[in-house]
């Protein structure tokens, strides 16, 4: 995976029963959650601290995280 950057990007989270959630995350909170889903150790409850709000997560619900890898472009400039 590229480093985030300056930036944050965006990160889905998909929940067993079909819903999801779309929020913009800095690199090390998204790291934080991915240790946090792949520890045997890790808390039911995962708070992140989100572009623009607090998210609390059920980590035993989870059942995919996407990040968005694609380079965002303002304009024309593919034309």
């Amino acid at each position: 995976m590229d480093s985030f950057g300056d930036s944050p990007r965006t990160v889905d989270v998909g929940f067993s029963g079909g819903q999801g959630v779309s929020m913009r995350l800095d690199e090390g909170t998204y790291n934080a959650l991915r240790d946090a889903l792949g520890s045997d150790r890790s808390d039911r409850w995962h708070a992140l601290d989100a572009e623009g709000a607090e998210i609390v997560l059920d980590l035993s619900q989870v059942v995919f995280v996407r990040l968005d890898t694609q380079e965002k472009r303002a304009g024309f400039g593919g034309f």
